[in-house]
């Protein structure tokens, strides 16, 4: 079976782990899996040369990315028509909003058989990122490409739940498969493994060491991050917080921490290729976004044994649970302090919230899962699309849930 791949960009993040790992385990003596891909933005680290490593066929589309500029679009679009007409794929499986968009207009665009069409919501931008106009006729475009996809796809259930509520498609269209992740370099940290990350974050033997992992991007609300860490300072905790990841909001969240007379307890310290010792090193992983997929972050510190304190958005209580970290409302910076507070306060429970998340993450986000997953639905479409002709023979013209 070929499969042709396409998302818009191969930045630090959890669509691009998940692409990577089907392109690479996939069985590759039944699948012929080419990855497409668009530009990672100035600002965001990249994945591609850990995606070439896994052993993934990998080609850049001009023009392709995540923004909106028409004649890039355009350009991409053309460069899509013609991969789908040259590879004639079985499977056309596309990841990302704009890369679901161009990939899926030139499926219908492209002339010769009509491969299988997937496309996997890594969550959504249709809430919470644009006005209520942009909502709109972003909501319409996503309701007509449903149309011509044979299966949607959500990371979480709560994913799935918000676009069947938004009108994009029945519930019967979609099915719920979460992500998966190489877990075993965070589920095998030898001890000891976190002691370097922890000096350069400025950590003492005796500091509670919390991280944040992610874009500084508006919607993470870095703002909520930084008020919540001097609000747990305020309440006496002995917490220092080392921040991962960069992006557009970084100079104005440097300041912010200034403002809020918490700088010197705050590492800034840009994108790293050390996620293992990062989790290794850290005694509480944060998350304060106001939307979410899957949180990445979250549950490679999970698999190293870190509870999290985090907002309870998009699929994030799928990843935190009551036994493994605190979930509080978005935007609430008190409630989120005290909890860090609380949580830093009390080793033992530390302790206890870390197993359980180990635990749970193994059983939930294996890569080896995922490829299942994966390569049941594909089996499942395959079939569905031999048994056609003799179907539409037959009279029947309803495809099964």
């Amino acid at each position: 079976m070929r499969v042709v791949r396409v998302i818009a960009r191969l930045n630090m993040g959890g669509p691009a782990h998940h692409v990577g790992l089907l392109n690479a385990l996939l069985d590759a003596e039944r699948y012929e899996t080419l990855l497409l891909h668009g530009d990672v933005p100035p600002g965001e680290a990249s994945l591609l040369d850990a995606v070439r490593f896994e052993g993934s066929d990998v080609r850049r589309v001009p023009g392709l990315g995540p923004r909106l500029r028409p004649h890039d679009d355009a350009l991409a679009l053309a460069h899509l028509i013609r991969a789908v007409r040259l590879l004639r794929p079985d499977i056309v499986h596309t990841h990302t909003a704009k890369a679901g968009v161009l990939a899926r207009v030139a499926v219908a665009l492209a002339r010769g058989p009509r491969p299988v069409v997937v496309h996997t919501y890594h969550g959504h931008v249709l809430e919470g990122y644009f006005g209520p106009v942009r909502n709109g006729v972003y909501r319409a475009c996503e309701r007509g490409l449903a149309k011509v996809s044979d299966a949607l796809v959500g990371v979480s259930a709560a994913t799935v739940d918000d676009l069947v509520r938004l009108g994009i498609a029945p519930r019967s269209k979609f099915r719920v498969i979460p992500i998966g992740l190489d877990l075993e370099p965070f589920l095998r940290l030898d001890p000891g493994t976190g002691a370097g990350f922890r000096r350069e974050a400025g950590a003492r033997p005796d500091d509670v060491l919390l991280t944040f992992v992610g874009r500084l991007a508006p919607i993470k609300r870095g703002d909520v991050l930084l008020r919540a860490f001097a609000r747990a300072i305020a309440l006496g905790a002995r917490v220092r917080l080392a921040v991962v990841g960069d992006g557009e909001r970084r100079a104005g969240l440097e300041r912010l921490a200034v403002d809020l007379g918490v700088r010197r307890r705050v590492a800034f310290v840009g994108y790293r290729a050390d996620m293992p010792s990062v989790a290794a090193a850290s005694d509480i992983a944060l998350l304060t976004s106001d939307n979410e997929g899957t949180p990445v972050s979250l549950i490679e510190a999970g698999a190293a044994g870190t509870p999290a304190v985090a907002t309870a958005v998009g699929g994030v209580p799928d990843v935190v649970t009551e036994e493994t970290g605190l979930l509080l409302p978005r935007g609430d910076f008190r409630g989120l302090g005290r909890a860090i507070a609380d949580l830093a306060a009390e080793p033992a429970r530390r302790a206890e919230m870390g197993q359980n998340a180990r635990v749970h993450v193994r059983e939930r986000y294996s890569a080896e899962r995922l490829v299942e997953d994966v390569d049941r639905l594909y089996g499942e479409l395959i079939a569905y699309r031999r048994r056609a002709p003799a179907r539409q023979a037959g009279g029947a013209n309803r495809k099964p849930s």
